[in-house]
């Protein structure tokens, strides 16, 4: 089974680890990324970090109807107002992922699964009708890189033969103004090339306890009455989009 990446879900996974990125359209000639996503409870201190669920979700289409050219890499920087927790969490390493489907990768690091999804493709191949694809997504805690959180985005599919998607995402630190945090992943070609991201939806709602106090994978304050992040797609025909994403939050008294 090949390793690669895990669809249109890169994508959604990072929108989903900060939780800020409200409604968007964005469009570049023919290309178009719709997309949503939020957190709750919005309520949060101004002066300290609190547990925080998160949502994300989009679908990468065209104006034309055509298909729309291959997603090749994705940055994003979030805002500093927050942070990944993972003390007392469960650490699944890539050895236990490769070869294998959904269930058994769940199975295999089931203490390590911090958030879950779905994501869907087209695979066409020449000559051939195109080819509906999609895989239920994992997001599962990896081990710390110079300190930094990292994830391993795992997915399974069979079209084009059985194939185990893995992707690790590593949270780095940047100083950068209002952002503190960036993400950045290329993703590595799809059934040779004829793979092509679509749509997806990830949640990421883990918490836990340890030592005996509750904790949370993904905490925010609201400083500033809202909480925000950049991102830019590049496709492999060159085109580039970006733009600013927002959720408005309020002060808990």
């Amino acid at each position: 089974m090949r390793k690669g990446t895990i669809l249109v879900g890169v994508l959604l996974a990072l929108f989903a680890l900060v939780g800020t990125a409200s409604a968007l359209r964005l469009r570049a000639g023919d290309i178009l990324i719709i997309g949503d996503g939020g957190f709750s409870p919005r309520s949060l201190p101004r002066d300290r970090d609190a547990p925080i669920e998160i949502h994300g979700g989009g679908r990468i289409s065209t104006i034309s109807g055509e298909l729309p050219p291959v997603l090749h890499r994705i940055i994003f920087d979030f805002d500093r107002h927050g942070h990944v927790e993972t003390r007392g969490l469960q650490v699944c390493t890539r050895g236990r992922l490769i070869a294998t489907d959904v269930p058994r990768a769940r199975a295999n690091c089931r203490d390590a699964i911090v958030g879950k999804g779905r994501g869907t493709a087209i695979v066409k191949f020449p000559d051939q009708n195109p080819i509906p694809a999609s895989s239920p997504i994992t997001l599962f805690n990896g081990p710390r890189k110079s300190g930094n959180p990292t994830l391993f985005a795992h997915a399974y599919l069979e079209v084009g033969g059985p194939t185990t998607f893995i992707v690790p995402i590593e949270i780095r630190r940047i100083r950068k103004g209002l952002y503190g945090y960036r993400v950045e992943t290329e993703i590595p070609r799809i059934a040779g090339g004829y793979g092509i991201p679509k749509s997806g939806s990830i949640r990421v709602e883990r918490r836990w306890t340890y030592k005996g106090k509750k904790l949370s994978y993904v905490n925010a304050r609201c400083e500033n009455g809202r909480l925000q992040a950049f991102g830019t797609f590049t496709f492999r025909d060159g085109t580039r989009l970006s733009g600013t994403f927002a959720r408005t939050c309020s002060i808990r008294r």
